[in-house]
């Protein structure tokens, strides 16, 4: 049912809180029972909600997603809520009072935003999309601060808003959308819509190249616990400026302009970049932070011969470096009794879990095997998390 007005209603609202945590393997017998005494559509609908919400959960958090409701495309393609709130709190601290959500989904960045304590024209040309808008901002009880509109974004007029933010559809028919001009609406209509606006914010592929970031833009790649979520185009706050933002926190590192750190042999200690972090091209910086270098020129490790404490990548004790041969990787890691084995690769074409298969650990200890390259070898490192 594309049509929300069933789920809204004191019959709707009572199937939702019965069908709460339905397991998928409980389903039939659940629709069966409710199915006796409710409208076979609507209960099929409220478990299909329901299924959503589940989903939801891991960008929501509980309490919201249980109360809101979704779409398919809505769950999979609406921002993280914390990533949401972060974005919101720094257009409120530029001075935004008022906002026009171009694209605006299922409502997820309307929401933070009116959390935030600013204004939000939501629009959206699906009709069941700005439905769930609506629905979301009621639900939540900020229908006072969200007004939705189905529009097509292109014919609407922002004048009257302090600041724009555009999330243009980045998938179609087949899958996700890697050039730029293909979004929906393209980038280079949202950059045009950024520039009538005194602050903008453009929601992108973390993946765009920096070639297409405009001059007058200020670039943000951001993560959260350690998974790069988006990149962010901003304008009216610093052109030219590229941040890479960790959530939580937040804590952001700015650009300050570096050449590619050297190339040095392996230290003590092997560091991991933030995913923010090396999509923003900021690893020089982090390696200038710690003192370190490259293993080598093209994969983003850094190498350093002491620990120091940063946020911006994960620090690994090293203890043993070998050229790559899966017999020796098993024989060291069955001497060493290691039984937990974390693989992680950069430059290398074998899976970790081929890795895991042929090398069969076993024993109550545990280690980090890094497949990379050093100076143009394919190598392993072997080592564990290093205590800061």
């Amino acid at each position: 049912m594309n049509d929300l007005a069933p789920l809204l209603t004191p019959e709707g609202r009572a199937l939702l809180d019965a069908v709460r945590g339905t397991a998928p393997a409980d389903e039939l017998a659940v629709a069966t029972r409710l199915r006796r005494d409710h409208p076979a559509p609507l209960v099929s609908a409220a478990l299909a909600q329901a299924r959503l919400r589940q989903r939801a959960v891991a960008k929501f958090g509980t309490e919201d997603a249980h109360r809101m409701f979704f779409t398919p495309d809505g769950v999979e393609q609406s921002t993280r809520a914390s990533v949401a709130a972060y974005r919101a709190a720094r257009l409120k601290e530029l001075g935004v009072t008022s906002v026009a959500d171009l694209c605006c989904g299922i409502g997820g960045d309307a929401i933070a935003l009116a959390r935030a304590g600013i204004r939000v024209l939501a629009v959206d040309r699906d009709p069941a999309t700005a439905a769930t808008a609506r629905a979301n901002a009621d639900a939540l009880g900020l229908a006072g601060l969200i007004e939705v509109r189905e529009a097509d974004v292109t014919e609407v007029d922002t004048s009257g808003h302090d600041a724009v933010f555009v999330d243009p559809a980045r998938r179609g028919g087949r899958g996700r959308i890697f050039d730029p001009e293909a979004y929906s609406p393209p980038l280079s209509w949202a950059v045009a819509a950024a520039r009538t606006a005194r602050v903008a914010a453009l929601k992108i592929a973390p993946g765009v190249p920096h070639e297409a970031v405009p001059a007058d833009a200020e670039a943000e790649w951001i993560s959260d616990h350690g998974d790069v979520k988006e990149a962010v185009l901003w304008f009216g706050t610093a052109p030219g400026t590229v941040r890479a933002t960790l959530l939580p926190g937040p804590r952001t590192l700015r650009g300050a302009g570096l050449p590619d750190p050297p190339v040095r042999p392996l230290g003590r200690y092997l560091y991991e970049p933030d995913g923010a972090v090396i999509r923003a091209h900021l690893v020089a910086d982090v390696a200038a932070e710690l003192g370190g270098g490259l293993l080598d020129a093209t994969i983003a490790y850094v190498t350093a011969d002491t620990l120091r404490p940063t946020p911006y990548a994960t620090a690994y004790e090293i203890t043993d470096q070998l050229p790559f041969n899966v017999k020796k990787l098993k024989a060291l890691l069955r001497e060493r009794g290691v039984g937990v084995l974390t693989v992680k690769k950069r430059g290398s074409a074998v899976e970790p879990e081929e890795l895991r298969r042929k090398v069969k650990p076993q024993g109550p200890h545990a280690a980090t095997v890094f497949l990379t390259r050093v100076a143009g070898a394919p190598t392993m490192l072997i080592g564990a998390p290093a205590a800061v």
